[in-house]
């Protein structure tokens, strides 16, 4: 049985999925909402993800059945704009 953590924060959106043989054990996400009538900068949504990373990847293990990290094979990442810089901090 493969156990996988996911994280996708490409753009404003900071997603963290478990995965076990292909079924989605959990996918909590949260969204960057800029002010009215900007739009997101790569920088703001940067320091948005990096704020909310920590306690996701706690929400999608917790929802994945109380998951001991331990027991992941394997932590895939997006690895494109706002992603690359919060995963490779």
């Amino acid at each position: 049985m493969v156990l996988i953590l996911g994280m996708e924060g490409s753009a404003n959106k900071l997603g963290i999925g478990v995965v076990q043989d292909g079924v989605v054990l959990s996918n909590p996400r949260v969204t960057y909402i800029t002010p009215p009538g900007e739009g997101f900068q790569p920088s703001e949504t940067a320091r948005h993800h990096m704020k909310h990373i920590v306690e996701l990847v706690k929400q999608a293990l917790k929802e994945a059945g109380e998951l001991d990290p331990i027991r992941l094979d394997a932590i895939a990442y997006t690895k494109v704009g706002s992603a690359q810089i919060i995963f490779l901090v």
